[in-house]
């Protein structure tokens, strides 16, 4: 129990470090991609952006006292902190002697804890964009969950099992069994992760940037952190249900950072409604097929 917990702690604590130098990352990829720099001023090549711009933030502070409504909004920060820590301690066992044999099945109820971080989270702000903002982050988050749900099946058919670290031992690769599947699955985790094409959260008509808006600080930077350590989690998950992990898996989950990063910096975003047809007419029908195949 304790190994598992410390395993956990050093995953949170390698997640963060990791963010940090994905952020920089995908700030050097945009700017490229718009014919610029990108950061390039703070330590070598700009390596140390990302801890300057943690200290600014941190720094900030703003004052809750005659706003009620406001401290919703911080218990949705709350449980959005909650929901990354419990990802980051699954992914800890995963590399240690303390895992579960559920593991896979405890990311999609942790998942189902997103949904109610962002409505908490937009209520409390006192603005109506961000409020519509969260709104359409939940929906979309709940679209997921309906798709990772038959992802889920999908991968305790194919590897007998709901223990990710046994996933490496059954030598069974997914991806190639069903490859509709894997572009699928990226699909949901741009959905789930609030990136483009998929970022309903943001509206460039209403100039915000969704449920985060009235944020600052501390409590910015924990949304803000914990939007890109979900990024991480997400692409190491997909390794490792799509190729059981190892060398392969660690190039997969490199693609899947430079995938999110690629599609930030082409994508336009997708109409509101046409992402609700594609999720529960076209993806959800398509995932059910999936798994009705591998049974038969």
């Amino acid at each position: 129990m304790i190994f598992g917990f410390i395993s956990g702690l050093f995953g949170l604590l390698l997640s963060l470090l990791v963010i940090a130098f994905f952020i920089l990352g995908e700030r050097k990829v945009l700017g490229y991609c718009q014919y610029r720099k990108g950061p390039n001023k703070v330590g070598f090549m700009g390596l140390l952006q990302s801890f300057s711009d943690l200290m600014k933030l941190v720094f900030k502070y703003k004052y809750y006292c005659f706003q009620s409504r406001s401290y919703i909004g911080l218990i949705g920060v709350f449980l959005l902190v909650c929901l990354v820590v419990f990802y980051c301690l699954i992914y800890g066992t995963y590399f240690s002697f303390s895992y579960s044999a559920f593991s896979l099945v405890w990311y999609l109820v942790i998942t189902s804890i997103t949904s109610y971080a962002l409505l908490c989270s937009g209520w409390g702000s006192y603005s109506s964009y961000s409020f519509l903002g969260a709104m359409r982050s939940a929906f979309s988050s709940v679209s997921f969950e309906a798709c990772f749900m038959c992802v889920v099946i999908f991968c305790s058919l194919c590897y007998g099992g709901y223990c990710l670290s046994s996933y490496y031992y059954s030598s069974i690769v997914s991806l190639f069994i069903f490859p509709c599947l894997y572009l699928l699955f990226l699909v949901c985790i741009l959905c789930e992760t609030n990136r483009t094409p998929f970022d309903y959260a943001e509206s460039e008509s209403e100039l915000v940037s969704g449920f985060n808006t009235e944020y600052s600080g501390i409590f910015f930077t924990c949304l803000f952190a914990c939007e890109y350590i979900i990024i991480f989690i997400f692409s190491w998950l997909g390794s490792i249900i799509m190729v059981g992990g190892g060398l392969l898996g660690f190039i997969i989950m490199s693609f899947h950072l430079l995938f999110f990063m690629w599609a930030r910096a082409t994508l336009p975003r997708i109409r509101y409604d046409y992402f609700v047809n594609f999720f529960w007419s076209i993806a959800l029908p398509l995932l059910m097929v999936s798994f009705f195949l591998i049974v038969n």
